[in-house]
């Protein structure tokens, strides 16, 4: 008996269509975009800022890496890894009590969603509107920067703080409501001590992120060593931008290298 070769089954048209379709939406998305490009070629000019960049770029400042007053660099450095500190601080504190608003098995399924929604909220507003608000209450400098990363941060780490709460035992939380616990004993001997290691490693890795958020945030006036990079590019000073640059570069792959052996050992 002849054996008849299997016939495959068809794909079913609507997904093929809904495929194509998405395909389409998307292509349309790209070109629209592109075509909100307003460009106008390459500046007459930039060939001689091309050699003056590389010329700064091989001949940096070192002076300015030695000046050791308030306006030199490694004050600047120093003030911004204060800024990505006390900002994470703030944040890794505010942000336990935002993840437990925001987790289902703590406050259940209604509460959460409020929780997670003003999670959603906090994260919508980028670093740099927060600083120019905070440098219209408290002044600029690193006061402004500190709250506008410890705010900012909050989003971010109430969203990975609360996943975490859900995913623990809930057994151990449970024997201890049954054995008569109050809230505060379940937060502090059920709760809190599972989840301290995911939390540190989050507040690390955030941490991370800061460092390289607070050295932006000198560009708008919240301290750190934004506003010496800003203003060495303003004043095409190429050999100081690029030092600037290079001790930025350093300090956080250090800073990267070191945070990313702690929380290997956390996790």
């Amino acid at each position: 008996m002849e054996n008849k070769p299997l016939a495959l089954p068809n794909k079913p048209k609507s997904n093929s269509l809904a495929k194509t379709l998405i395909f389409i939406f998307v292509l349309s998305l790209v070109v629209w975009g592109f075509q909100g490009m307003n460009y106008l070629g390459i500046m007459k000019t930039a060939a001689d800022t091309i050699e003056k960049m590389i010329y700064g770029f091989t001949h940096p400042d070192l002076e300015y890496l030695f000046d050791f007053s308030i306006d030199g660099l490694p004050n600047a450095v120093l003030e911004t890894i204060a800024i990505a500190v006390s900002g994470t601080f703030v944040s890794g504190v505010l942000a336990i009590p935002f993840a437990l608003l925001a987790s289902q098995n703590i406050v259940g399924e209604r509460s959460a969603k409020v929780g997670k929604f003003i999670i959603t909220m906090i994260r919508t507003f980028p670093e740099l509107i927060l600083a120019l608000i905070f440098i219209s209450v408290v002044g600029p400098g690193a006061p402004a920067g500190i709250l506008a990363l410890g705010i900012h941060s909050i989003g971010m780490l109430g969203k990975l703080y609360s996943e975490a709460i859900e995913s623990m035992d809930i057994g151990v939380k449970e024997a201890l409501e049954s054995c008569g616990g109050n809230r505060l004993e379940v937060l502090f001997r059920a709760v809190l001590p599972q989840v301290a290691p995911e939390f540190m490693s989050y507040t690390l890795f955030r941490f991370e992120i800061n460092m390289r958020a607070a050295s932006t945030l000198g560009l708008v006036g919240a301290g750190g060593i934004g506003a010496p990079l800003i203003f060495a590019i303003g004043k095409r000073a190429w050999e100081r931008t690029f030092i600037i640059v290079i001790v930025l570069i350093v300090t956080v792959t250090i800073i990267d290298y070191i945070s990313g052996k702690i929380r290997k050992k956390l996790v």
